[in-house]
């Protein structure tokens, strides 16, 4: 089983994929974005420094899928990652424009052809206010600069993004504004049924409601 966790900028996907892997005994995958050279210069003068930033980006997340989702799947193992390769494309729509859009959309073809698809993608949702709460309360340095227009915008087009077929791949929208799970036991136990339910994964509760 490998489940895909996406989500804009500070919706929580890596928290929730931390506490889900005990829940479903399998290995976490987690995106590894501090590496990035650029991007504390790209949320400054995104215009300037958003190809170095994103082929940056590109090739990570496919030098770290391509080791080690085929591995892991190999070996029998379930996994949760806290992002898709696919969604990389997401951020260059908004980041890159003109030869440089198009430069990047061929690689990003190539490379993705040869990364194995999830078999769910649960695609946590908030508002842009609650997002801007949770970047302020986790208070990463590089992101203090980033603008809460950025923010509305990447939402916008993680909505229109995820609004259509996935690659083939079943998606769960779940609405994280009024879920706390990290002080809340019982809103990991409503997202796992959620997961258990849209596998056909048992035990579960149908039709158990986010509230």
């Amino acid at each position: 089983m490998y489940i895909a966790i996406e989500g804009v900028i500070g919706v929580g996907k890596t928290t929730l994929a931390r506490l889900l892997q005990p829940v479903f005994e399998a290995e976490v995958l987690l995106e590894v974005f501090e590496e990035n050279p650029f991007l504390s210069d790209f949320y400054s003068d995104r215009a300037r420094y958003a190809f170095q930033t994103q082929i940056f980006f590109l090739l990570s997340r496919y030098h770290q899928q391509n080791n080690n989702v085929p591995k892991v799947l190999a070996e029998g193992k379930n996994l949760i990652a806290d992002y898709t390769f696919a969604k990389d494309a997401l951020f260059a729509g908004i980041n890159l424009k003109g030869d440089e859009l198009d430069m990047y959309h061929k690689v990003h073809e190539a490379l993705g052809e040869k990364i194995p698809k999830p078999d769910l993608l649960v695609y946590l949702q908030a508002s842009t206010d609650t997002l801007m709460q949770r970047i302020a309360f986790r208070d990463r340095p590089y992101e203090r600069q980033m603008e809460r227009s950025y923010i509305d915008e990447l939402n916008t087009a993680y909505e229109s993004f995820f609004s259509k077929p996935f690659n083939h791949t079943p998606i769960l929208k779940i609405d994280t504004n009024d879920l706390n799970i990290i002080q809340n036991a019982e809103h990991i136990k409503l997202i796992e049924n959620r997961i258990r339910e849209t596998l056909g994964l048992t035990p579960f509760q149908p039709a158990l409601p986010l509230s």
